[in-house]
């Protein structure tokens, strides 16, 4: 039986390593993933317009200070127009100040906008939205806000609590023109498969880690999606064809490990076909 082990260790061990490995330029940051999101709706103005996309900090579970830095210095070093954030921001409240002062250091010229997560939800709402309120950081809670350029405009569409249905289950988007270039920025993937959010060009959420610990690939014991891995990661799209884009996010929740599911801030580049 140990012979049986140490071979499968040996025959596996390249294989896991291969697909789990994660050489990390910022380290406490798994790694920056690429988007180029094509369509005919986004503006000529915005052509070439660069959005990162942070969610699931969890500060101060595995993610802490030195890491939060380095998320930091990863997001500028892809100098992105705006930053989106998908909430489930703290573990405790006495961390939130410090979290907000150091996202404030990100330079997004045309702002940061942000959705709260379960998470901030159960406990710290007061605290985040004072705190993002002092470092300019906008919050869109079932709200759409507007940012133009050249005469343009794309629209952020924001979901308040996408887990309370019964308050929250007619989209943000619903109020917007089937003609707007529309991103809805929601914490949970589920709430795009929920909902109908007609008018949304693109929807980005976070809440499942990519699953935090996954074999091959393949096996995740928890995905934190009802939908189990069908909303687990990457670019997907709902029924209706919608596409979504899921974070693995930075932080961790209840266990502080990874496995095959690394951190990640992403960059979607938007193009006009």
């Amino acid at each position: 039986m140990k012979n049986k082990v140490i071979y499968l260790s040996l025959l596996l061990g390249p294989i896991l390593f291969s697909s789990c490995a994660s050489l990390a330029k910022f380290p406490g940051v798994g790694r920056i993933k690429e988007y180029e999101f094509r369509s005919d709706q986004v503006p000529a103005a915005f052509d070439g317009f660069r959005i990162v996309f942070a969610s699931d900090f969890h500060y101060k579970s595995k993610f802490k200070e030195k890491q939060l830095r380095n998320a930091v210095r990863a997001m500028n070093s892809v100098s992105p127009d705006l930053l989106l954030m998908g909430g489930d921001y703290q573990e405790s409240c006495d961390v939130v100040p410090e979290l907000f002062a150091e996202l404030s250091r990100v330079k997004a010229p045309y702002g940061k906008i942000g959705v709260l997560g379960n998470n901030d939800y159960e406990r710290c709402r007061d605290e985040i939205i004072q705190a993002m309120r002092r470092y300019g950081i906008k919050l869109l809670e079932h709200r759409n806000d507007t940012i133009y350029k050249d005469g343009q405009q794309l629209i952020i569409s924001g979901v308040r609590n996408p887990f309370d249905l019964a308050n929250n289950g007619v989209s943000p988007t619903l109020s917007l023109s089937p003609d707007d270039f529309v991103i809805l920025l929601t914490h949970t993937p589920d709430y795009v498969e929920d909902t109908d959010v007609s008018n949304t060009d693109l929807a980005l959420a976070g809440h499942t880690h990519g699953g935090q610990v996954t074999f091959l690939r393949l096996i995740t014991p928890a995905t934190g999606s009802k939908y189990g891995r069908r909303f687990l990661s990457g670019m997907k799209r709902n029924s209706r064809g919608i596409p979504v884009i899921i974070t693995n996010g930075l932080g961790t929740s209840r266990k502080n490990i990874r496995f095959c599911a690394p951190s990640e801030v992403v960059l979607i580049v938007l193009r006009r076909e």
